[in-house]
């Protein structure tokens, strides 16, 4: 069995939270959309309590999460070049990752990753392979996040542009393997990177999962 690296509290609070807005999402009698009010309630404190977060930020955030509760997609490109790994650094919090983000309504996910590629490295790309679906709680990826995550990693290849800064990047790089700076391990982690890197080597091998 693989770890969980979310607290406990974590994947506690996000079962309550997703249980909650399922029921909200169905529920017609007003007693039970009382009841799972409530619960949500209970998720929020938990959270809130356990994060050192404002009560009135979580209600916020779950109020927001309406419909059927499913993972959210992020999706990352891998592009190489000269055996260098293509990394761009957050001006969020100044580490390095793989160019990536959410994946949009309306987008395909080989969509999803060339169009944030291009964002925040202003190089244009096309999807070759998916290499790997991560769920980002069974991986050291911190701080740990109030929703659940599936990671998408694609192979790209480039077909144009140039490197160009983003509003969310302060610079792009390619980086040897020995050579990888540090990273902002919210995005992506050096077990990640490494893995990546011997999908390289092995273009054969199959895609990685869980």
């Amino acid at each position: 069995m693989s770890t969980n690296y979310d607290p406990q509290w974590l994947q506690w609070a996000k079962q309550l939270q997703a249980i909650a807005q399922i029921g909200l999402t169905y529920a017609q009698n007003p007693y039970d959309v009382e009841r799972y009010e409530a619960i949500r309630q209970v998720a929020a404190e938990m959270m809130a309590t356990a994060s050192a977060t404002a009560l009135s930020r979580v209600l916020d955030l779950f109020a927001g999460e309406v419909g059927y509760a499913t993972p959210k997609i992020d999706t990352r490109g891998v592009v190489f070049r000269d055996e260098a790994l293509l990394l761009v650094k957050e001006i969020s919090d100044g580490g390095w990752t793989l160019p990536g983000g959410w994946a949009d309504v309306n987008d395909s996910p080989s969509e999803a990753v060339v169009r944030e590629i291009f964002e925040e490295s202003g190089f244009q790309t096309w999807a070759v392979k998916l290499l790997a679906v991560y769920d980002r709680s069974k991986h050291p990826h911190t701080p740990p996040f109030p929703y659940h995550i599936y990671k998408l990693f694609f192979r790209c290849e480039i077909t144009g542009g140039m490197a160009t800064r983003s509003m969310e990047t302060a610079d792009i790089g390619f980086f040897r393997e020995h050579e990888i700076p540090e990273l902002s391990i919210s995005r992506v982690t050096p077990g990640q990177i490494t893995r990546l890197f011997e999908h390289y080597r092995h273009p054969d091998w199959p895609t990685d999962f869980d």
